[in-house]
Formats: C-alpha cells, structure tokens, sequence
C-alpha cells in the first residue's frame, strides 16, 4: 500500500531536512546563510506563496532556523518510543521550549482565507498573510503544526542508516530508511559487522 504525502508533511519534512548527512560522515546544514535560506524558499514557492519575494536577511535565517530546531525535537518526540535521528542529540531543544517556539512562530502572521477557482479547476482555499510581519516562518510553522497534530504523524521515522540524520514518512509498509541509498548503506554496514565478528 503506497501512501500520499500532504503538502504541511512535505513542507515541514523538507525544512527538517536542511540539516543531512553531507556523503562524508558528517552533517550539512544548508541553513548557514541567507543565500541558502532563499534558495530553499524558491525551491518551496509552490507551497509558500505568501513569501515569494521575501527578503531573506540574518534575522529571518535565525528565525527559520530555531524553528528547525524545535521542528526537530518535536521529530524526535513524535517517533518516540523508537530513537529519533541521530542529530537530534546533538543539542536537542527541550520539548516546552520546542512547543512554544512553534507556537509562537505560528503566531508572527495573522492570516485570512483567500478563494481561488480557476478555469477548468476545483474551487482552492489558502490562507493569505494579513500583514506581511513573518511570513515565511508563520507559514513553516502553521505547517509543522498541521502536520504534528495530524494523522500523517504515525507514519514518521527517523533514519537509522549509518550517518544519515534525516527524518522521513513512510510510503510503503516495508520502507525502513529515507531512501535507497541509505538502505544500501545499512546492508553494507550489517554485512561488514557480520564478517568482523564472525573473523574473531
């Protein structure tokens, strides 16, 4: 049974996903500057209308970021009582802290509903920010929290495949890691662990 990924899912899964494993044994963070925050805004225009064309500057790259962080432990909460992604230890956010950063970033923009209904198309409600305050970590976080109090919460995982530090929902019954490469990474590593202990 494959299963389809709703748009809060993706959004709030990609954001957590700017910190990944960088192919070399150790984590990158495509966060560390603002040119990187506003590639990775142009990659999610679709889904982030209300912020296309935001200037990202050092204070909206700080704000994004501390949201992934309580993104994150609020990750590693949700997948629990399984361990959450390894770079989540690194400096986890404690779970109060991590909810009132959602919250209130949450809170940075109020919004109203605005209908589309184009030609040939179903009729679209999306929510429009009222003043243009923090669109863009509003929008992150109404997502992150759709996607935390929804249903599509059970199906979240960590990564356990040697180095990967990525979270991920599972599409198919079977799906153990984020991707194949990861799956690939876990097998070579179990087959390496077997030949060690079985040459002492």
């Amino acid at each position: 049974m494959e299963y389809s990924i709703s748009a809060d899912a993706r959004l709030a899964l990609d954001l957590a996903s700017t910190l990944r494993h960088d192919g070399h044994g150790g984590v990158a963070d495509d966060l560390t500057e603002p040119v990187g925050l506003a590639t990775w805004v142009r990659a999610h225009a679709d889904v982030l209308p209300a912020t296309v064309g935001h200037t990202v500057d050092e204070a909206a790259l700080t704000s994004v970021r501390e949201l992934r962080g309580a993104v994150r432990a609020l990750f590693a909460r949700a997948v629990g009582p399984g361990e959450p992604s390894p770079a989540a230890g690194t400096r986890p956010v404690p779970v109060p802290e991590a909810l009132a950063r959602l919250n209130e970033a949450a809170a940075l923009t109020p919004t109203v509903p605005v209908l589309t209904w184009g030609p040939g198309a179903e009729p679209v409600v999306r929510h429009e920010p009222a003043t243009g305050e923090d669109p863009l970590t509003a929008a992150l976080a109404r997502s992150a929290l759709a996607f935390l109090a929804g249903p599509e919460r059970q199906r979240l995982r960590a990564c356990h495949a040697p180095r990967c530090v990525r979270y991920f929902l599972k599409e198919h019954p079977r799906q153990e890691w984020c991707k194949p490469s990861c799956g690939n990474r876990a097998r070579v590593a179990r087959h390496h662990e077997r030949h060690k202990k079985a040459a002492s």
